[in-house]
């Protein structure tokens, strides 16, 4: 599963997700919203594909204008509000084991920086931390949990086959124009991969 198809399963999933939409060039962005803007194609490398994070309505229109034309045919944009991660991290499901990593604020210092608070291992009711074992609160990681049995269920033939998912999560927050909180933590992900 590639990207493009992981924001497909994850609306199905029923899981908390970021409000994607595609992007055509007929829409109008919210100038009083940050917004995020992303690729996906339909085949080949979709790793570290051009993106926007952030920015006002009239440069994420401008990036994803000229990203639909650089795309042409070979894949899609999608452009959703953009959201403060106070926490961001993996959620990887394996057979009958769990991990999830976790990072303060932005995943980026996760994958960029290789920044990472704590490793957490959960297999046979057993649960083994690595590194900061306070940084995620139980009631976080009950949420974060919350949401296994639906991702074991709908990839089952995956994950009998030796597959696992790799999920991408934050706990999240809105924010006004200047980039500050505005409403209250809430958990979403944003991309779901089979590895």
């Amino acid at each position: 599963m590639n990207k493009l198809m992981g924001f497909f399963e994850l609306n199905d999933l029923n899981l908390p997700t970021v409000p994607w939409k595609a992007y055509t060039g007929a829409e109008t962005l919210d100038a009083g919203l940050l917004w995020t803007v992303r690729s996906a194609v339909y085949k080949g490398d979709d790793l570290n594909l051009p993106r926007k994070v952030g920015v006002t309505a009239g440069e994420a229109t401008l990036f994803a204008t000229g990203l639909l034309r650089s795309l042409a045919q070979n894949g899609i944009v999608v452009y959703y509000p953009y959201f403060l991660a106070n926490k961001s991290g993996t959620l990887e499901v394996r057979g009958q084991k769990v991990i999830i990593e976790a990072v303060k604020a932005d995943l980026w210092n996760l994958v960029s920086l290789s920044d990472r608070e704590v490793t957490i291992e959960i297999q046979d009711g057993q649960t083994a931390f690595h590194g900061n074992s306070r940084f995620l609160t139980a009631p976080e990681i009950a949420k974060i949990l919350e949401n296994v049995p639906k991702i074991r269920q709908a990839f089952r033939s995956q994950l009998i086959e030796g597959h696992s998912l790799l999920l991408e999560w934050s706990f999240a927050q809105t924010c006004n124009l200047q980039k500050e909180p505005t409403g209250s933590e809430y958990l979403v992900f944003y991309e779901l991969r089979t590895v």
